[in-house]
């Protein structure tokens, strides 16, 4: 979004036609309301602008509920921000720190600036893009003098006034080189010096989950986030929002509620077993904080193969740290027979999931012809250099 289409955004007839707009769910609702717009005699530019807005207010929904309706977006914003649910996890986290004002240094349309806010939090929301900045002084108006806002950079701005920093480090997006590991620079601002910072003062550092965790300091307590059954970020905790004897957990948050798993260290592997009567897919958080050992002792399970973070057990236990899946039986992993099988099981409603082995699941599906009324997963593996395929059913 530029300048002028902001300013063209944020005036009183614009911002009473947005309001008035329905949900703008498809392409048809789209050109339905740019159609009666114009109509009215309403400018291209209005039009394009007010019409954006409704649309991404509607994808909005999914990470900000009912808020969404009363927000401005831009597109990369609204996809880089933090969903509600889990803002308010990070402001809980500074309040029970005893935090009561926080800089928020990377602020972006201002999803976690919402939730300090909403906690009773003064907030100091920096962004180094004018745009972007306005777009979260309009989003955090309803909290008042409780929070700012103004365009800056982080490295140029005085922290001093406040108990603790946030942190969203953006990604460049050119002058990459040729390195094959993600370096410091890439980021804005360096992380250099961010964890620099965070050695100096109480600092939570939300950073993409696949971070090189050879980049991470010792003395920090790293959270992997997981939400409705995708891994979406990795927090760095320093200082008083880190927790004693923390230094690695996986944060598993499904359907509202949550879960968490706490280490001092990474966990020790489970041995290798044979395929037992349950498999354990561990969800994102555990196999990037490296918990899978510690998650595979709870449920009696061992590897299904070192390399592959399949866990297998007898014991009929599960957890939410886990999918887990109740083993029918090993079948072919040629399309021809195992197409042959399916169809004899009456099996129509299936779910491929794979692990270490080059499948596209949709493609196979087509290729299988299912036909029939049951239902059934098929995870497909490796064990050692052969391939697996297992036919089995979801447990819970």
């Amino acid at each position: 979004m530029t300048p002028s289409e902001l300013a063209a955004l944020l005036t009183p007839e614009a911002l009473r036609l947005l309001d008035a707009l329905p949900p703008l769910e498809s392409a048809g609702d789209v050109a339905r309301a740019v159609s009666r717009l114009r109509a009215d005699g309403r400018s291209p530019d209005l039009v394009t602008a007010v019409v954006g807005q409704a649309r991404l207010r509607h994808r909005a929904r999914d990470k900000f509920g009912p808020f969404a309706e009363r927000m401005l977006f831009t597109r990369a914003g609204l996809e880089q921000a933090t969903r509600m649910e889990i803002a308010a996890r990070h402001a809980a986290r500074f309040r029970e720190a005893g935090v009561s004002s926080v800089a928020d240094l990377g602020c972006g349309i201002g999803g976690d600036a919402l939730g300090f806010a909403g906690l009773g939090l003064r907030v100091q929301a920096v962004d180094a893009d004018e745009v972007t900045a306005a777009i979260a002084a309009y989003n955090l108006a309803p909290f008042g003098d409780a929070v700012s806002v103004r365009t800056a950079t982080a490295e140029d701005t005085d922290v001093s006034g406040v108990d603790a920093v946030w942190l969203d480090p953006a990604r460049r997006t050119a002058g990459h080189g040729e390195t094959a590991r993600t370096g410091h620079a890439e980021w804005s601002p360096p992380l250099e010096w961010v964890f620099a910072l965070a050695a100096r003062r109480p600092v939570g550092i939300k950073l993409g989950p696949g971070l090189d965790r050879d980049l991470l300091p010792d003395d920090v307590e790293a959270q992997w986030v997981s939400a409705d059954g995708s891994t979406i970020e990795l927090v760095v905790w320093s200082g008083v929002l880190a927790r004693a004897d923390v230094r690695r957990a996986a944060l598993v948050v499904r359907g509202g509620a949550s879960w968490e798993l706490t280490a001092a260290t990474d966990a020790e592997d489970a041995p290798v077993r044979e395929l037992g009567a349950y498999l354990h897919e561990p969800d994102g958080a555990v196999i990037r904080a490296r918990l899978i050992g510690d998650v595979a002792r709870a449920l009696e399970a061992g590897m299904l193969d070192e390399r592959i973070a399949y866990l297998t057990s007898d014991s009929a236990l599960t957890s939410p740290f886990v999918q887990s899946f109740r083993v029918r039986e090993v079948v072919p992993s040629d399309v021809k027979a195992l197409s042959k099988l399916l169809r004899a099981r009456g099996i129509g409603r299936l779910e491929i999931k794979k692990r270490g082995v080059d499948v596209d699941p949709a493609v196979l599906r087509t290729k299988l012809k299912l036909r029939g009324d049951e239902e059934a997963t098929l995870l497909l593996t490796r064990v050692g250099n052969k391939r697996l395929a297992v036919l089995a059913d979801r447990v819970g």
